[in-house]
């Protein structure tokens, strides 16, 4: 089964030149997904066309067999590139909004988390370094037993140190029965956690996809050495 299914998108912003064209993917059921590619490639273009957030020119998605709309966007979870909580509001104010806002929501997860990280729940957004909100955001959309994770750059402002936890949180507490979709530019630091790649090229040709172990035994690359070598400048 297919958790997500993009037929024949085609996406346009207001200078006319083409983000996605013609764009088609599927993304199975259990995988771990890397969505790989240059600035401008139109990565987050498209999580946001599948959570919602943007429409497309034309084509379809549908997420669970859904097309988006209500019952789709109820089974995803999705990171956006930027933190966008209201600064004022403290780590236990999120949980609690979450908890209240998404039925599949799991408040103890959460809560184990944020002790792991030693973030301190009566803490206000506005006190906490720019990584540690992210890291809150991140345990937020992960303490979700969704169908589908959409993640966009989710180790991009963290320190390399809470990087291999945040990765192993990644792995470690979702829906095997789901998918999780990963937007990043440090491949070196993601690749080990992914069980298949898309190399997204602008204009959202896929230029090159597969199982990440296969790709790396068959050639005897990396995914970030195969990366720079597609990418050649």
């Amino acid at each position: 089964m297919n958790i997500l299914e993009c037929r024949d998108l085609n996406k346009s912003y207001k200078k006319g030149t083409p983000v996605l064209s013609d764009f088609n993917i599927d993304i199975p059921a259990g995988r771990i997904i890397g969505l790989l590619g240059p600035n401008g490639c139109g990565k987050s273009t498209l999580i946001k066309l599948v959570a919602g957030l943007l429409q497309p020119d034309s084509g379809s998605i549908t997420i669970g067999g859904y097309p988006v709309g209500e019952k789709s966007k109820a089974l995803i979870s999705y990171l956006p590139e930027r933190t966008y909580f209201d600064s004022s509001m403290r780590v236990k104010n999120l949980v609690a909004y979450f908890e209240e806002f998404y039925k599949d929501f799991d408040t103890q997860k959460a809560y184990t988390l944020l002790a792991d990280l030693k973030i301190d729940p009566e803490a206000k957004l506005k006190t906490l370094s720019k990584g540690t909100k992210e890291k809150v955001q991140l345990i937020l959309v992960m303490a979700r037993n969704a169908m589908l994770y959409l993640l966009d750059e989710p180790i991009a402002g963290v320190d390399p140190a809470a990087r291999e936890y945040i990765l192993s949180t990644i792995v470690g507490n979702y829906n095997p029965e789901a998918s999780i979709i990963i937007t990043t530019h440090l491949i070196t630091d993601i690749e080990q956690v992914l069980d298949d790649f898309f190399f997204m090229a602008p204009g959202g040709d896929i230029v090159r996809a597969g199982n990440a172990e296969d790709i790396r035994n068959g050639t005897g690359k990396s995914l970030d050495e195969l990366f720079k070598e597609v990418f050649r400048c």
